[in-house]
């Protein structure tokens, strides 16, 4: 039986912190080129780009009309339509990617998948006709994505920028300087829904309108203080309605340069008067475009009104091109989850030390960890890492079931950088590592996670429970083998008798693991 490596033992002054954290980094991009598809509630992107010097090189584009939120129904189910259409652009865009490595290659769902019921069933289908895991991702994080693909298609510069992007089921809205987003939102209006709640008839008069931008203008009320008050020196759109907004006023000759509150003035006259969706025949607005460019138009003219927007240029770098900068930022040791989960420890006070020992614990474990339990030791690591970094977080709510409190905090926050996937394994994490298994909750991740996911949870309770005297005095060297169902630890001759209080915690946890059909076995 191996024992846990020198590097990984618990040490007096934990000095090893440092071995731990780079230890669990993120492999290295594989040769080959990087991908980005953003699966939009209008159009779904792929991006394609190689690397070169740390910058991105975009080798291919391609855009699908799917029309996804168009395909909720009034429960918030995806459609069979809707589902086929973007099942057969996900298998186009799967034969271009087939050959991209699955560390290269991030594919992400936005406002439409979170608010879908059967998303959990589309994934499943949607993940083999790509070809690579799919996610979900919150507002505020798209948001932040957003804003970083926008600021690195944008000239450097130290000016405070307004970010606006209009999609097909939620407005993102940020507030940030050069590559760090200061105050995001993501609004629940987008250019599908507004489209078919107040355009539905496709017809386009002054009363419509005005109902459209007076919903627009209650949506944006809440944050249009705040962000008057920080203040920006330009304005930024990046995404489909806001680049055909600037199209059709560019060939219309009424500015060449972005799009200005009296352009914008014009194109709403000019739609009013063209009186029909299928009379929008604006030169620069493709057709697939003007089913829902009414929607898009009305959020943009609200925007303006409510934040006093004179002129908004616009970027080509979006969501897509925000996912492929970010996924080169966690190769490069620049994980904005790192930060994340250290900002909540400090917010909420975590005892580090003791967050130290369990981390680097349960990481020396998961090192040994059997291949039969399906734990993959960089990404898995990661996980186990910040989980045990985070585990007492509920503390600063109340002692009394402070598992379930950091589980809801997790589940429930803002966590930049984080997938709801990430975020709901962490939160199963947090609330099993004591008491009683989440059985019920474990069973609810997806298929593919569920089994590591368990036996992550048993690795974190085992970690927990070797700490209980939260001192530094080191752990024996202790080994760990094992099988499905089996947990094998052995520790030094004679260590267990000469600590029966860890011997009765070990003696509890196997008890509670039976209820998962473990056994743990020591030694």
């Amino acid at each position: 039986m191996a024992r846990v490596p020198a590097a990984s033992r618990v040490s007096v002054n934990y000095g090893f912190w440092g071995v731990i954290e780079r230890g669990g980094k993120n492999m290295p991009l594989a040769a080959g080129p990087v991908a980005a598809v953003d699966l939009g509630s209008n159009s779904f992107h792929m991006l394609v780009a190689q690397v070169s010097s740390g910058r991105l090189q975009v080798v291919d584009r391609i855009k699908e009309m799917v029309h996804l939120a168009a395909g909720l129904d009034d429960r918030n189910c995806l459609d069979e339509a809707a589902m086929t259409r973007a099942l057969e652009t996900l298998e186009r865009f799967g034969q271009r990617l087939r050959d991209v490595p699955k560390g290269n290659m991030r594919a992400v769902g936005t406002n439409t998948l979170r608010k879908a019921r059967n998303r959990k069933e589309f994934l499943t289908c949607a993940r083999q006709a790509l070809g690579h895991p799919i996610d979900i991702i919150g507002g505020r994080e798209e948001a932040r994505l957003i804003y970083l693909g926008v600021s690195h298609s944008l000239e450097d510069s130290a000016e405070r920028r307004l970010v606006v992007d209009i999609g097909g089921g939620s407005t993102e809205l940020i507030l940030g300087q050069q590559f760090k987003p200061a105050h995001m939102e993501s609004l629940h209006m987008g250019c599908v829904e507004m489209s078919r709640r107040f355009f539905d008839e496709g017809i386009i008069d002054d009363a419509s309108m005005e109902k459209a931008e007076l919903f627009a203008l209650q949506e944006l009320e809440p944050i249009s203080s705040p962000f008057r008050r920080v203040g920006w020196e330009s304005a930024i759109g990046a995404s489909g309605t806001v680049l055909a907004a600037q199209e059709v006023v560019r060939h219309q000759g009424w500015t060449q340069n972005g799009i200005t509150s009296g352009a914008l003035r014009k194109l709403r006259k000019a739609m009013i008067a063209a009186g029909r969706i299928d009379k929008l025949a604006f030169e620069g607005l493709q057709s697939d475009r003007a089913p829902v460019f009414a929607g898009g138009v009305a959020i943009l003219g609200a925007i303006f009104q409510s934040l006093g927007v004179e002129r908004m240029q616009t970027s080509s770098g979006a969501l897509r091109e925000g996912l492929l900068y970010d996924l080169l930022g966690r190769i490069e040791q620049e994980d904005v989850r790192a930060a994340t989960v250290a900002d909540l420890m400090r917010r909420y006070q975590v005892d580090e030390p003791q967050a130290t020992r369990v981390a680097a614990t349960a990481r020396a474990l998961l090192e040994q960890a059997p291949g039969a339990w399906g734990i993959e030791r960089e990404e898995h690591g990661q996980l186990i890492t910040w989980a045990a970094r985070l585990h007492e977080i509920g503390l600063a709510i109340s002692h009394s079931q402070y598992h379930k409190h950091g589980a809801y905090l997790v589940r429930n926050m803002d966590l930049p950088g984080f997938f709801q996937s990430e975020q709901e394994v962490l939160a199963v994490l947090i609330r099993g590592h004591r008491r009683k298994l989440p059985l019920g909750e474990l069973q609810n991740l997806a298929d593919t996670v569920r089994q590591p996911a368990l036996y992550l949870c048993v690795l974190l309770r085992l970690a927990v429970a070797l700490h209980r005297n939260r001192t530094d005095a080191p752990l024996a060297p202790l080994a760990l083998e094992g099988d499905t169902g089996v947990v094998k630890l052995r520790f030094a001759p004679e260590w267990l008798e000469q600590n029966p209080l860890t011997q009765a915690d070990l003696a509890q946890e196997a008890w509670y693991l039976s209820a998962a059909e473990i056994r743990l076995k020591y030694k």
